[in-house]
């Protein structure tokens, strides 16, 4: 299972990536771990120490490796061999595989063309190849989806707060993820105050695409403002584990639990 989290900057996708990704870890034997989001920020969202997250080298600077993979000189190859590249270059957390991936080319620097070529290749290994789950926190937005950064998912998760602004922006998402050919794109409403909040956001998309609510949550917005905020935890937000079956069962994603092992079909 593939799975893109998106939405306009600040509607909490990444808090909802990382719940997400710490329940499939209760259920999965791995979980890939994606932060694709120039400001990165996913790695303490599931746990990992602040100390460790911020030495974590995005792949995108790796240059040595990346010219190991496409090749020298003028020319490089346009699709490289990076399943070596998974293991050695993400971080171990429990049974989560995190990956940064690194920011977006900015201007007046050199070109990325071998970066990017590179990173198409481990995403597309990622998304088109693993048979384990894969949870990808996208940068705010539109942009990645122009770059067809997400190509290849099995589900785009759109994070939507009760507002026009928010709304307007996960309508344009769904058309772009619509374009790339991702089949299945489904709305979670987020930071949810009032039954008239909820009500916005019902009235703004067929149902049949909304996945679920996620409550408002004090403990996590006063903790935001710590200088090393606390793993805060799928169970803390309310809404989550309903959004959670709903996902998979909509990815018919079946998992059996016994003698102290789980195999996900």
């Amino acid at each position: 299972m593939k799975l893109a989290i998106s939405g306009k900057g600040g509607v909490g996708k990444t808090t909802i990536a990382a719940a997400l990704i710490q329940s499939f870890a209760e259920t999965h034997e791995m979980v890939y771990a994606i932060d694709a989001d120039p400001d990165a920020c996913l790695a303490t969202a599931i746990g990992i120490p602040e100390e460790i997250a911020t030495r974590l080298k995005p792949v995108v600077e790796m240059r040595d490796l990346i010219r190991a993979k496409t090749g020298e000189g003028a020319f490089y190859t346009l699709n490289p061999k990076v399943d070596d590249a998974l293991d050695e270059y993400s971080y171990k957390y429990k049974n989560i595989r995190f990956i940064r991936m690194g920011g977006i080319k900015k201007g007046g620097s050199e070109c990325y063309c071998r970066e990017n070529t590179f990173l198409s290749a481990l995403i597309s290994s990622l998304l088109l190849d693993s048979n384990e789950v894969v949870v990808m926190d996208m940068g705010a937005g539109i942009e990645h989806l122009s770059r067809g950064t997400a190509r290849g998912v099995d589900l785009m998760l759109v994070v939507v707060e009760p507002s026009r602004n928010s709304v307007n922006t996960a309508h344009l998402v769904k058309q772009l993820a619509t374009d790339l050919g991702i089949k299945k794109v489904k709305i979670i409403g987020n930071k949810i105050r009032s039954s008239r909040e909820q009500e916005f956001i019902r009235q703004s998309f067929p149902p049949e695409d909304i996945l679920g609510f996620v409550k408002f949550n004090e403990y996590i917005w006063e903790n935001s403002m710590e200088p090393s905020p606390e793993n805060t935890g799928k169970d803390l937000l309310d809404g989550m584990k309903e959004v959670y079956e709903k996902i998979r069962r909509e990815e018919g994603d079946q998992c059996i639990t016994g003698g102290g092992e789980v195999s996900c079909l």
